[in-house]
């Protein structure tokens, strides 16, 4: 009897300290929006817009000043966060053609593996349904703004009414409640907020209508010394179209046949109209011309973008008060970040793509109580390549040998660690934007881009002294040494990341000469 006594007290103490190891290790709440401008966010020094929410992760934990994509579009850079392995690794290169493999490793399956309970809620984007999570329900291909659609696990669809950010919130906070204390989490909030066509929540219309912003210094670039910029097209003034994009329809027939309008419940439909059709008279009265239309288009993008950023930024709040009111503030790692970066009308553009700092660089914050200090600004060079890593590693989890990204918490709980001299960047998309494949890299003073398929040509710029990108420095002597290094620091991550692509186009290269 003694020695069954003894046995159930090792048995219990054993559950015991087993639920207590789980429930020390960390919670992770990853929260991805889509083509969220760092230039419009508080914590970064914005003035165009508030943003209270993603500025309190920032205040809370660090904010990284040199974060950065490997490739500046939507499912490509999705399947670098999960997989923490390039393109040309994962599979998913390309919004056009590619379907992510879901049999391959992630650092989601790690944690599942390992215990944890694990989601990804709201946009995803990849073309294959979600494996190796404990529960998903993710929008089909871009999602709707309103009364969207939403793939369950059984791969029945269910539209939800209501709006996008908003609705995806509800599910997280409703798998939150779900799930089982005692064993940790990593939950993905993925939201729609801020993809094209921009609109806003019934409440947050017209909420800049009053607001007139400045045009970029650059916004009528000539595009000189560039050749890949020239035979884009994504500029504010020819490709953004006045109805699928900023409201303006020709007709009621055409608004009706918009899809992101025609599903709307009659009250929104209301409340749209009563906010659109004003614009729309008063626009038809005054007859715009040259560039007197090219700025209205900019005004009109620029408001309905930031008003649709402020419902991303209040459903953050409400994420931020459910850990607070659950009492999981103290043991959840919370990292935000967009997919890529986006044109504000910069050189007259918006959209991504390009390896040009407004679509290369990213948002990117970490609130780590207890690890991370409050209010920390890291200035090290880290990319979304970076995420696995780092949840793995917050887990007490080994990372695998083939995830090519590394973990940035030495960046921050050590002041002497040491990051990247360099990085590294490939988009491949030869499509939609006409925007030409390259690949290349940066050391946050130079950049050296190399342009292949549509337009063959390097770029070179130097960061500090022309942060905006205007001057190509590629062929100019006095920079030749300059070019020689970056060219040799250039294959050594071709090599460290054995990317045959890249590797192909400078061997054409060579022996073309």
């Amino acid at each position: 009897m003694i020695r069954i006594r003894l046995l159930q007290t090792v048995a219990l103490l054993l559950i015991f300290s087993t639920q207590l190891y789980a429930q020390r290790r960390p919670n992770i709440l990853i929260i991805v929006s889509d083509d969220h401008a760092y230039q419009t966010i508080g914590a970064y020094g914005s003035k165009l817009m508030k943003t209270p929410n993603i500025d309190r992760l920032a205040r809370e934990g660090v904010r990284f000043d040199n974060a950065y994509v490997t490739n500046s579009i939507c499912g490509p850079s999705r399947a670098v966060i999960l997989t923490g392995k390039y393109s040309h690794k994962n599979g998913f290169k390309d919004n056009e053609s590619s379907r992510f493999d879901g049999s391959q490793n992630t650092f989601i399956k790690e944690l599942t593996k390992a215990g944890y309970q694990t989601a990804w809620i709201g946009k995803w984007h990849l073309e294959t349904i979600p494996r190796g999570f404990t529960f998903w329900q993710v929008l089909p291909g871009q999602g709707m703004y309103y009364n969207p659609d939403f793939i369950m696990m059984d791969s029945s669809k269910k539209r939800i009414e209501g709006y996008a950010a908003n609705i995806i919130e509800d599910l997280a906070e409703d798998w939150l409640d779900k799930r089982d204390t005692t064993q940790p989490f990593c939950l993905v909030i993925g939201h729609k907020s801020m993809h094209r066509t921009w609109i806003p929540d019934t409440c947050d219309m017209g909420m800049f209508d009053k607001v007139t912003f400045p045009l970029p210094a650059n916004f009528y670039d000539d595009y000189a010394g560039r050749s890949a910029a020239k035979v884009q097209d994504m500029t504010i003034a020819q490709t953004m179209r006045m109805g699928y994009d900023l409201k303006m329809f020709d007709s009621e027939k055409e608004e009706n046949n918009e899809s992101g309008i025609n599903r709307m419940t009659p009250d929104q439909r209301k409340k749209f109209d009563a906010c659109y059709h004003p614009i729309h008279d008063d626009f038809k009265k005054q007859h715009l011309t040259g560039k007197a239309l090219v700025e209205w288009k900019y005004q009109r993008y620029m408001r309905d973008y930031l008003s649709t950023a402020a419902s991303l930024d209040r459903n953050i709040g409400r994420t931020l008060a459910y850990l607070d009111k659950h009492h999981l503030d103290d043991n959840t790692i919370v990292i935000y970040l967009s997919d890529q970066g986006f044109y504000m009308g910069e050189h007259g553009w918006f959209d991504k793509r390009w390896m040009y700092e407004p679509s290369f660089r990213t948002p990117m914050m970490m609130r780590y109580p207890g690890v991370v200090k409050p209010g920390t600004v890291n200035r090290n060079m880290v990319m979304n390549l970076d995420i696995a890593p780092t949840a793995l590693s917050a887990a007490g989890l080994a990372v695998p040998k083939d995830i090519q990204g590394s973990s940035i918490l030495p960046l921050v709980t050590n002041t002497k660690a040491k990051g990247r001299n360099a990085m590294y960047y490939h988009y491949y998309e030869n499509g939609e934007h006409q925007v030409s494949p390259h690949f290349g890299i940066s050391t946050g003073r130079y950049k050296l881009i190399r342009f292949y398929k549509r337009v063959v040509a390097w770029e070179l710029y130097d960061l500090q002294k022309d942060p905006d990108e205007m001057h190509n420095l590629y062929g100019m002597k006095e920079y030749g040494k300059t070019v020689q290094a970056l060219k040799q620091q250039l294959n050594k991550l071709i090599d460290q990341y054995d990317d045959n692509d890249a590797r192909s186009v400078l061997h054409d290269e060579t022996v073309i000469r």
